[in-house]
């Protein structure tokens, strides 16, 4: 029996972004290298569907730190180096915000690129250019830090930290309406420079500057792309190029124990009972679930591993009415891409909104056909609308009443959009499909259905997380990737973050760790 136990110098838990994305870099890299998948294709929330003649994307929205051949950026590159072939194309604009609250009301339409945005800007506030820039260049700021951290390895020098980047130190800590405050920022282009807020799931007195900044300059800097083929495009190349570079894949197999020995990885067992050797993992599962029910023994699970899980806040599940539609995008007058359509400026007032099943629902909204004209069938468009549920929204809904709730709701989103947009859209539905948390629960096996891994508050957000890396190893041997993981939520964040504990693997084992 043990004759046919297999070694691996790592093994890749789950084949969500995070884990493809580790599996491609380390046998790159030359690592023997195992990913192991409970479902039978790759990808996770990275992947597709059909209703009808339409395939729908589940969950991408855009990645905004892809860019243009001639202007890379960091997940651009990072493909690039891995070899992928994938047909990428460009969103057009940055996005287009209505605000419906009762002396809020605002429609404005934001672009990319730097100058446009100010400019665009100063359009929408006048006076406000000044301000704009400021902030601005801010933020060109901390991402310049984040990208001289990520250039030393970790090995940074303070005096060129104090000196380049002071302010990236000085804002750190703070939120983004505490850094908005302390730079006298007007208030309706805090209201419009805040609009990306929901991709962070938190509210801006709370979400971390830094995290935003970054993110707000990879938009402005390198625009946002989309693969033609959906994210299942991402997904299957990455599985391509695991392949070519002699990685395994096992699908249909779920890991059921992490195997530890004095605080070491030793190995995994699978769900057909198979043993499989190896002194490094990376989990692309969260800690909540690796550190509640995989580790064996159970008593080998450090307690910091609880107390830290138990510290963190898992962020707001996901909920997505697709709508196939039998009229173009030019016959319904969608112009266009993506929309967030908000009832209030107050993010405080958003945030708790998702608390609970209500009438006041935001929504990040897109329709494909407008930056990919040939997804549907001639005559068709297609569009997605998300929102999110925080905390115990869906503790209330049984299996006798699931359907016409998640239902109720999608009638409640879609009339919302037309009575926002004055575009009627009902008329013309064709295939209509919801995913509500307990869809994610059940399909990704994500944790409470949330597609947005732990909050990023400013005690627990992208510096901290990074400072404490090589502590937050637990169990020698054991990483995490993934939208859980040091790098936070989202699809780029998800790829760099494979990369990076793939890297480090390769580290450890070269330094015999």
């Amino acid at each position: 029996m043990s004759q046919n136990i297999k070694n691996y110098d790592v093994v890749v838990i789950g084949a969500g972004n995070g884990g493809l994305t580790a599996a491609a870099v380390a046998a790159k890299s030359g690592l023997k290298t195992l990913l192991i998948e409970q479902h039978n294709l790759p990808g996770g929330f990275a992947t597709s569907f059909v209703r009808g003649r339409f395939e729908f994307e589940p969950s991408l929205h855009e990645l905004c730190d892809h860019g243009p051949s001639d202007n890379l950026g960091g997940v651009g590159n990072l493909f690039k180096n891995l070899g992928l072939d994938v047909e990428w194309l460009p969103i057009p604009d940055a996005y287009r915000m209505i605000i419906t609250g009762k002396g809020e009301e605002m429609d404005i339409v934001m672009p990319f690129g730097i100058k446009e945005y100010i400019d665009k800007m100063e359009y929408y506030v006048p006076g406000s250019r000044a301000k704009t820039e400021e902030f601005i260049a801010l933020c060109q700021e901390i991402l310049d830090a984040i990208g001289y951290i990520a250039a030393s390895k970790g090995v940074t020098d303070k005096k060129v930290m104090m000196k380049q980047f002071p302010n990236f130190l000085r804002t750190a800590p703070y939120s983004i309406e505490q850094v908005e405050n302390a730079m006298k920022i007007p208030q309706k282009v805090k209201d419009i420079l805040n609009a990306y807020w929901c991709y962070l799931g938190i509210p801006v007195t709370r979400c971390n500057f830094t995290v935003f900044a970054a993110m707000l300059l990879k938009y402005l800097i390198h625009g946002a792309y989309i693969p033609k083929h959906r994210s299942h495009e991402i997904s299957s190349a990455l599985e391509a190029k695991i392949r070519e570079f002699k990685g395994e894949i096992l699908f249909n197999t779920k890991v059921k124990k992490i195997l530890v020995e004095d605080n070491k990885v030793i190995g995994v067992i699978t769900d057909k009972g198979e043993r499989i050797n190896t002194a490094h993992i990376i989990s692309n599962a969260t800690a909540h679930t690796v550190y509640s029910s995989m580790i064996e023994p159970a008593c080998a699970v450090p307690p910091i591993a609880i107390k830290s899980a138990n510290a963190r806040r898992v962020g707001p599940g996901g909920y997505v009415v697709y709508l196939g539609l039998n009229k173009t995008a030019e016959e319904l007058g969608l112009k266009d891409y993506s929309y967030f359509i908000y009832h209030s400026t107050d993010t405080e007032k958003l945030y708790d909104s998702m608390k609970r099943r209500g009438n006041d629902i935001i929504q990040a909204t897109v329709c494909l056909n407008v930056a990919n004209p040939g997804c549907s069938p001639e005559g068709t468009s297609i569009m997605s609308f998300t929102t999110l549920f925080a905390e115990n929204a869906w503790d209330d809904v049984t299996a006798e009443n699931y359907v016409k709730e998640k239902n109720k709701i999608a009638y409640r989103i879609v009339d919302d959009f037309e009575k926002s947009t004055g575009i009627k859209i009902k008329d013309s539905i064709e295939e209509f499909e919801v995913a509500s948390p307990v869809t994610f629960a059940n399909y990704c096996n994500a944790y409470n259905g949330s597609i947005y891994g732990y909050e990023p508050d400013s005690w627990d957000s992208l510096l901290p997380r990074m400072m404490m890396m090589e502590q937050d190893v637990l169990i020698k041997g054991l990483r995490f990737s993934g939208g859980f993981a040091f790098r936070l939520h989202g699809y780029s964040s998800s790829y760099a973050s494979g990369e990076t504990v793939a890297l480090l693997t390769v580290k450890d084992i070269k330094e015999g760790k």
